[in-house]
């Protein structure tokens, strides 16, 4: 959450159009040009006057002064106060206002008529600072609007940049965020539109006012009728369920296959028998597959609590995600979920962990009892699913709606350590599951760390039945860990997201 908001005037607090557009029009008719159309003079609502009349009618720079003070010449009086607010922009204004925030207005149009208009529509007492360019033709760019305004929201302070958000409807406004490094909130129901924002590179982009408030109040929400028992209660009975019913449909599974045992001959991917036939116990197959079947059950157990949880969350994110991410960055998430995934494992080989962990060594003979198909379908697809339902899709996603971004990855992280029982896969799974929170929020898209975990689990389900030579663990090891380290590095210096 930032709490510092600069908002563009036109466009995105209030719709400017008959007033900029028939001024306009009053000024190019005083150069003899009728444009009886006032659509095709939206482009003139956003960037500075003089730009626009050089740009569209060719003007020069003295022809362009000389149209501005005809513009003015009806704007003054009349054309300020032919605009409206926005539905929804007051009570915005007023909910933005009770959280705190620290709001100004950063406006290409001159100063003195922004404050009129703010005044006009009884909000201005809402904006601590209000700067736009000034009349005698200085700081137009959005750029040197942006830097004052900061300078005077700071009060001269060092500017913190990472609590900052620039809010407008065109490509100046987004282009003037980037060049003073804060980022910009493109708005689509302004002027500029879809596209021009993407091609702009807007960091966000909403397409209503009521989509604005809750991006920009996002974090500040609170849990109605909610107290601390019940969001405890949120997160143990899910945990509760989940391991209640996998566990009884593990004994259940296991009765089961025994009886089948007992009542059949043969089987022998599925059962352990003595030279009579005489059934001795199942297979790495057959518990592995029993154990997956477990899980299953669990899973199906709180699919109802993780849907819910998990589409409350898309919601949320959506408004953080509407510009689609470049391929490139799938697959630097994918290089760090096997650089990570091979020197991780490879680091706890080298350092003796592994080795010293018993409670790890029987979880892994275990696992790797089965076929490599059958431990690659049970450990790398429907265990990964059902863990990722439960510890990213509900307990993070609880998480999430009560601390900080960085406390509740942690904290989800944490418990899926914990969940492990041993400090070999304790380590890994915090790891990874700091990961895959990091992608989860990158991305907005559950399928990520459900698709990394994936990939990690049978990663290192593989290593288990693959003999690397051991001179080959540390320049392994490295090369991995650089890869990993370095992937979320690039990802990180794209954007931020905790």
């Amino acid at each position: 959450m930032k709490n510092y908001l600069l908002f563009d005037l036109d466009g995105t607090l209030t719709d400017p159009k008959a007033g900029i557009c028939t001024c306009v029009q009053y000024a190019l008719a005083s150069f003899g040009i009728e444009e009886p159309d006032l659509d095709r003079l939206e482009p003139f609502i956003g960037p500075p006057l003089k730009d626009s009349f050089m740009k569209f009618y060719q003007m020069d720079e003295g022809q362009a002064k000389a149209a501005i003070e005809k513009y003015r010449e009806r704007f003054n009086d009349t054309g300020i106060f032919e605009n409206k607010l926005y539905a929804g922009i007051p009570e915005m204004i007023r909910a933005l206002n009770s959280k705190g925030m620290f709001m100004a207005v950063a406006s290409s149009k001159p100063t003195v008529y922004v404050q009129r208009i703010l005044e006009h529509f009884e909000i201005a007492k809402y904006f601590r600072v209000v700067v736009g360019s000034e009349l005698d033709g200085t700081r137009t760019s959005k750029d040197e609007v942006i830097t004052e305004a900061l300078r005077q929201l700071f009060s001269g302070k060092p500017v913190e940049n990472d609590k900052v958000y620039m809010i407008g409807d065109r490509c100046f406004d987004v282009e003037g965020a980037h060049a003073v490094g804060v980022e910009a909130v493109g708005v689509t129901y302004g002027y500029g539109g879809m596209e021009e924002l993407k091609e702009a590179k807007a960091d966000y982009i909403v397409r209503s006012v009521e989509e604005l408030q809750k991006f920009l109040l996002r974090g500040t929400e609170e849990e109605k009728k909610m107290n601390t028992g019940q969001r405890i209660w949120q997160i143990v009975l899910p945990f509760l369920l989940f391991f209640m019913v996998r566990n009884i449909a593990i004994n259940l599974g296991v009765m089961i296959l025994a009886s089948i045992g007992n009542n059949m001959s043969g089987g022998a991917f599925l059962f352990i028998r003595d030279e009579q036939g005489i059934l001795m116990g199942l297979t790495g197959n057959a518990s592995n597959l029993v154990s997956a079947a477990g899980f299953l059950a669990g899973a199906a157990s709180i699919f109802k609590i993780a849907r819910k949880t998990i589409g409350r969350t898309a919601e949320d994110m959506k408004l953080m995600h509407i510009r689609e991410e470049p391929p490139k960055n799938y697959l630097f998430v994918g290089i760090a979920a096997v650089g990570l995934a091979l020197g991780i494992n490879l680091l706890m080989e080298l350092t003796g962990a592994i080795e010293a962990s018993e409670s790890y060594q029987a979880v892994a003979e275990n696992q790797h009892a089965a076929w490599l198909p059958v431990g690659l379908l049970c450990y790398g697809v429907i265990t990964a699913i059902a863990e990722e339902l439960l510890f990213r899709g509900i307990f993070y996603n609880c998480f999430r709606r009560y601390m900080k971004l960085s406390a509740a990855l942690v904290m989800s992280s944490a418990l899926f350590a914990l969940y492990h029982g041993n400090s070999v896969q304790g380590l890994y799974a915090f790891v990874m599951g700091c990961f895959m929170v990091y992608a989860y929020e990158y991305f907005g898209d559950f399928r990520m760390p459900v698709m990394i975990h994936m990939i990690v689990n049978m990663l290192a389900y593989i290593m288990g039945d693959v003999s690397i030579p051991q001179t080959a663990y540390l320049p392994v090891c490295v090369v991995s860990l650089a890869c990993g380290i370095g992937s979320i590095w690039l990802l990180n210096k794209q954007k931020k997201v905790l």
